[in-house]
Formats: structure tokens, sequence, C-alpha cells
């Protein structure tokens, strides 16, 4: 069968058409905390984090890491003053980041900071390093995924815990519906 330019041109167009309405169509339907998910669709919901005073801005020098649970009780993070801005850091100087502390490889906890070089590492279990001061990439080793980032918000001199970017390792749900950490934190 020979098809001529304008019917290759039509028929592309009207696949594209199908493709892209199989795309668009279900991002016309929104579903509100009210409305009960039908089986068979997945549906999002956001997360309602609390807000934790992680420390004091004039506590943390720079360097010297302060490990906090957020926002699950027993969920370590670090908090680091890195000295100079950086990638997603708040406060005046723009150098203030959170992390999980847990290697996303396979969730070994990383308690290791090494200020000379930005990272938190080796991991214990296979020696993988996260920049810090790069979103919390993986510099070197197993993993393949940046840590989660602690959202962290600067009120004159108090530092506050408000959410998690990218999931926690070992959970579906970052807030997993476990105990949540009571407003003021814990160390």
């Amino acid at each position: 069968m020979n098809m001529s330019r304008r019917e290759l041109l039509w028929g592309g167009a009207a696949v594209g058409a199908i493709a892209a309405s199989g795309v668009l169509v279900p991002l016309g339907f929104v579903l509100t905390d009210d409305d009960e998910v039908p089986p068979g669709v997945v549906g999002a919901r956001l997360a309602s984090f609390p807000a934790v005073q992680v420390g004091r801005l004039s506590d943390l020098e720079v360097g010297n890491p302060i490990f906090f649970d957020y926002p699950l009780v027993g969920q370590s993070n670090i908090a680091v003053r890195m000295g100079e801005p950086v990638l997603g850091g708040v406060g005046p100087d723009r150098d203030v980041v959170a992390f999980s502390n847990l290697c996303t490889h396979m969730g070994c906890p990383i308690t290791d900071y090494r200020h000379e070089q930005r990272v938190l590492g080796p991991c214990p279990c296979h020696y993988t390093t996260f920049d810090l001061s790069r979103d919390g990439v993986a510099a070197l080793g197993q993993a393949t995924q940046n840590l989660p980032r602690v959202l962290l918000q600067v009120d004159d001199d108090d530092v506050t815990a408000t959410g998690v970017y990218r999931l926690v390792y070992g959970h579906d749900d970052t807030l997993g519906g476990l105990d949540v950490v009571a407003v003021g934190g814990s160390s």
C-alpha cells in the first residue's frame, strides 16, 4: 500500500492526538482529600509535615554537624553549616543544609561528615559518600540516588525543619503513619 506524504502526516497527527489524550485526560481529574479513590486508580495526597525546631543558627558552627530526628521518631538526619553558599542552602549566607543520614543504597546510617570535602561518608556498609554541597548527590560508591533533603526555614535565629524532599530509605511514605516528632524536636 502506497501512502502519500499528506496521508502520512494526517495519520501521524491522529496517532499523536490519541497518545496526547491518554496523557492529558488523566491530568484533568483532581482528587481532593474528601474524595474517595476508586479501585484501580492511583491517587496522590499531600503530606502534612510538622514544623520542628532543629536548632539555633547562632549555635551552628561551620563544619560541625548536628543530628536530629525528623519527621519520624528515630529517623536521624544531619544538619550542617557549610561555610559558603551551597545548592539549597538556607540562612543569610545560604550555607545551612540538612539531609537524611541513611544511605540510599541499603539504608545504613552515616555519621562521618568530612568538612574539607563537603561530604557525608563514607557509608560504613559499602563506602558511598554524598556531596552535601550539591543536593546530597552520591559522589562515590554504590548509591544511585541523592540523599533525601530535609527542607529548612530560618526565622531570626531559629532553624526549623518543615518537610522532606524525596523518600527516606525503607519507607514508601516518608511519614509512614508512625510517630511524628513533636513540635520542638529531639536531638
